[in-house]
Parts: C-alpha cells; structure tokens; sequence
C-alpha cells in the first residue's frame, strides 16, 4: 500500500511536463518547411523570369562604324613602274677596228659636237691612204703618157695619108696608122675612168682613217663608257659601243611598263606623278608625251611603254632609277564622296529608316543606298555614285549631303567603332 502511494506521484511528476508539448513542436516544424519551399519556389521562379527576359526582351547593342560625307578630290589613277633615262642618247661606236691609241673622254665628261674622244691606231689606215694614193699617181703618169700617144699617132696618121695621095704607100698602111691614132684617143678615156677609181679607193681610205678618231656627233654628257685604253676593238661583225652620251639630262623620260588591263586608259597628254627611291620624300611630276605601239611580252605579261616626260633641271634625277609611277586618267574636284566601303554596306533585315525588310526590289545599276545614322537609327538613302577611285566615290546625286555620318560597318559586340548605338527592343 505504501508503495503504491510512492510510485503513483512519480509516474505523474515525470509524464506532466511532456505530453502536452508534442503536438505545438510537430506543427511548428511544418510551417517552417513549408515556408522555405515557398521562398525556394519564388527564388526559381525569379531566375526563370531573369533568364527569359535576358534571352527575348535583352536584345545586345549594335555598334556602327561610320565616316563623314566629305566634299574632295576622287582621282582615278594607274600605277605602273618604270625606269628614268635621258630623253636622247647617243650610242657612239667604231666603224674600223684596232688598238685604243688615247682617250680623252671619261663619265660624266661633257663634250662638244665633233670632239675627239677616243683615238684609234692610225698607221695602218695611213700605210691604205698612201698606197692609194700612189695608185692615183700612177694613173695620172699613164694619162700623160697616153696624151702624148694621142699627139704622135694624130701626126703620123696624117702622114701616112698624105703617102696614099701621093701613091707613095699603100692604103692598109694608113688605115693601121688612123686605127692606132683612134686606139690612143680611147686610152685617154680609160685612163680618166681610172684615175677616178684611184681617187675613188683614195677617198675610201682617208674615210676609214678619220674614222680612227671617235668622235661626238653632238653636245652632250658622257653617261657611259665601255672602253679602255689599249684594248683592241674588233668591228667585223658589228659596231662596238663605246660611249653613250646623254644630249641634255635637263629633260628626263620615265619608260614606264603598264599592264594591257590599264593601258585603254591612258592617253597622251595625261598629267603623271613617280617618285624614286634615291628622294622617296619627294614627288616628281610629269606628263605622258608617248604611247608606243610595241608590246613587251615577259613570262606572257603583255605591258605597253608609256612615256612620261619630266623636267630635271636640278639635275636630281640620274639615268637608270626605278620610278613608281602613277598616271591621272581622270578626276573630280571638290565634290561629294564617300568610301567604298559604305556602298558595299548593307544591314541584314534592314530597309529603310530601321525597319523590317519585307522583299525590297534590287536597284538598278546605275543606283546604289548608303546608310546613314539619323537621330541614332539607320536610314537607308537612294544615290547616284559616278567616279570611283578604289578609295572614294563621287555622289552624283541623291539624298546624301556633306557631313551626314555614313556607315561603313556594323557589329553586335562591344568592338572599338565611331558611334554605338542600341538596337530597338522588340
């Protein structure tokens, strides 16, 4: 009895203070799950939503490139290269052969008209010059000869006549005698024929020794030699070159080679700058003066020469240097143009003043559209282009004024460019 009384008040003591919290702690853990599955769920559902309007409503930003319509110069040219050289030179070569006795001319030497420059062994075209003209006195001693020939057979030709008259001598004895008196008068003539041909062979070898002496045909520079003292010139087969001489290097050529492609273009008469590597800070101008007719043909190139005239009176320009040469075919001055680039542009899915294309019709040749940022938007105008200098092209007419900002490139990522714009949102 005793001890139910001791027990029954432990098993109460020790049930009291739990059985009542239970449930409150089960429904407390409830609500809080619940209530951060709500939060997870609105986070997800806010990434969902960032991500959607990033992909559809975020469209990236379009940056264009663009230039400004200026008023300049288009000038259409052809480049070509070419060699400088004076605009005469003389080849001054031998006619005979033998030994360079003396010279007396050297680079750069300028000479006067008939001035001894080189000098050739004279002896053996002096030993031709006396033996004809012993020859020629030979001849002349036998024309005398005959003349006094002509004298004894006149008078015994008559002679003998008067003998026939007389009956004193045969008749045949007179002919023979006439027949020798006519004989000797023929002689006189062979021997004149003679004596030209002696003077004739005498005249020959007096040339040959004037040509021992190289001299020059006309005023000018020595440019080149291309013989020493000494040295033995043969001129059996062709006449050796031994001196170029330059008229007046104060008026210079470029021989130029243009390509067959380009030489349609070119007139006579066409304005032509070049410069030269010896002055590469320097331009030179001139103008072309020839177009000649001869193709040259290397490795099945076919170039034509064309000749550019150019005034060297500070004597800059040497024989020789390589000219790169660009010849003015045409040109427009002070007029609208823009690059080449902002015909060739044209924004995808773009039509007019930045709207959607729906089919647009091809222009037609002699029309083309540039683009043109106006208040931030591409707008696309109707030119007229004409000349076109592989840089720039002439405006005609149209819509396109100077200083509109043109575009000449377009791109949708952060790249280094003159103006940026954001694309519309859709």
């Amino acid at each position: 009895m005793n001890e139910q009384l001791v027990t029954k008040p432990v098993l109460r003591s020790v049930s009291s203070p739990i059985s009542p919290s239970a449930p409150s702690l089960g429904r407390r853990w409830i609500d809080d799950h619940r209530r951060w599955l709500a939060v997870a769920a609105l986070l997800l559902l806010l990434a969902v939503a960032g991500a959607l309007w990033w992909s559809f409503d975020r469209a990236p930003a379009m940056h264009y490139s663009t230039v400004v319509a200026t008023q300049g110069d288009v000038v259409r040219a052809v480049t070509a290269t070419g060699t400088v050289n004076p605009e005469l030179t003389i080849i001054v070569g031998s006619y005979v052969s033998g030994v360079i006795q003396s010279l007396s001319c050297d680079y750069n030497t300028k000479v006067k008209a008939e001035q001894v420059c080189a000098k050739i062994d004279p002896r053996p075209y002096q030993s031709l010059v006396n033996q004809a003209q012993a020859n020629l006195d030979v001849a002349k001693a036998q024309l005398e000869k005959d003349k006094a020939n002509v004298v004894y057979t006149k008078v015994n030709a008559e002679r003998r006549k008067l003998l026939v008259v007389q009956a004193s001598e045969s008749k045949d004895v007179a002919d023979l005698a006439q027949s020798a008196y006519e004989q000797s008068l023929s002689q006189i003539g062979l021997d004149q024929a003679t004596i030209e041909q002696r003077q004739a062979e005498l005249d020959a070898a007096n040339i040959n020794l004037g040509y021992a002496d190289i001299v020059s045909p006309v005023d000018g520079t020595v440019v080149s030699r291309n013989v020493t003292q000494g040295q033995t010139v043969a001129a059996s087969f062709q006449t050796p070159t031994l001196f170029l001489i330059a008229t007046d290097l104060t008026k210079m050529q470029v021989d130029t080679n243009v390509s067959e492609s380009d030489i349609g273009g070119v007139k006579e008469g066409n304005k032509a700058t070049f410069t030269v590597d010896a002055y590469p800070a320097r331009v030179f101008e001139g103008s072309v003066t020839q177009l000649r007719q001869s193709p040259q043909t290397v490795q099945n190139v076919v170039t034509y020469d064309a000749v550019v005239s150019v005034a060297n009176v500070d004597l800059a320009l040497k024989p020789g240097l390589t000219a790169s040469t660009r010849i003015i075919v045409d040109q427009r001055s002070n007029v609208l143009r823009v690059p080449d680039q902002a015909l060739r542009y044209a924004p995808g899915g773009i039509t007019g003043a930045g709207t959607p294309a729906t089919g647009a019709q091809a222009p037609t040749p002699k029309v083309s559209h540039v683009w043109v940022l106006r208040d931030g938007t591409p707008v696309s105008l109707v030119v007229v282009p004409g000349l076109d200098d592989d840089s720039f092209t002439e405006i005609v007419s149209g819509d396109l004024k100077a200083g509109d900002q043109v575009i000449v490139a377009a791109s949708s990522t952060a790249t280094v460019s003159s103006s940026a714009v954001p694309a519309p949102r859709l």
